[in-house]
């Protein structure tokens, strides 16, 4: 039963394309959009719990919608890949590169999370060992929990910001409208290669909670418990990581 509905949308599917490849007409177009709007959904869905707190679901799903018409006007049949696929790139980068233009932090917010790494980097130097959260707090005058909130809300857009250059890295030739070829199979291989060698060669605790964060699927909070430090210095030590990792994919576009 499941497998005959499918069926029968991918037929309908079909049609609507053969339609519009012939007419270009826009009714045919909205009718392709609405059959495809799925696929937005389900892209925002997957995104949506990380930075529920920072934007409107609504406003997601408008710019996978603006991804989704940018993929129909594009796709053609030659690209030799589905639909569904190549214009599931294309909603997920339209929405990363939404998200990353966010004016997420406030010039207050920002000059906290400098004060913040500054205070760290001098009680590291000093203590001759990575500050305690108490410690920290007791240095700047925060508390431990206004602490924890910045750095989390640092983390999360640090994520985005590496996400949407690793998007950019491994989909230009989708984003183009171009079908893969051999070369971009070379570039995703070496890509991939280059993120494993910077994981490899990082100190132990920040291999540590790249691994357990993504490959095993702990939340930072049960690392911290793992290494037996704060939750706000795992914070630290990803967003740490994950800039060392942004550094060495742009180095390798030039």
């Amino acid at each position: 039963m499941h497998e005959s509905g499918a069926a029968n949308r991918d037929a309908e599917a079909d049609k609507l394309w053969d339609a519009y490849f012939k007419s270009k007409n826009p009714d045919i177009k909205k009718q392709l959009l609405s059959h495809y709007l799925y696929l937005v959904i389900g892209v925002v869905k997957r995104i949506m719990p990380q930075y529920r707190s920072y934007c409107d679901q609504n406003d997601l799903i408008s710019s996978g919608v603006i991804g989704l018409i940018d993929a129909v006007d594009k796709y053609d049949r030659s690209f030799e890949t589905k639909f569904q696929t190549y214009a599931a790139i294309r909603i997920k980068g339209e929405v990363l590169d939404y998200l990353r233009k966010q004016d997420w932090a406030s010039t207050s917010l920002r000059r906290k999370l400098s004060e913040i790494q500054k205070a760290s980097d001098d009680l590291e130097l000093k203590l001759g060992r990575a500050p305690s959260d108490e410690e920290l707090a007791e240095s700047l005058g925060m508390s431990e929990k206004e602490i924890a909130e910045a750095l989390r809300i640092s983390q999360m857009f640090n994520i985005i910001s590496f996400e949407s250059l690793l998007y950019e890295k491994e989909n230009v030739n989708v984003s183009g409208g171009v079908k893969s070829d051999p070369y971009t199979d070379v570039e995703k291989k070496e890509t991939t290669m280059l993120l494993r060698n910077v994981i490899s060669e990082l100190p132990e605790k920040e291999r540590m909670v790249i691994v357990l964060h993504y490959y095993e699927g702990l939340t930072m909070k049960n690392i911290a418990k793992v290494l037996k430090v704060s939750e706000s210095r795992v914070s630290q030590i990803h967003s740490k990581v994950l800039m060392k990792m942004k550094k060495q994919l742009e180095t390798s576009q030039t």
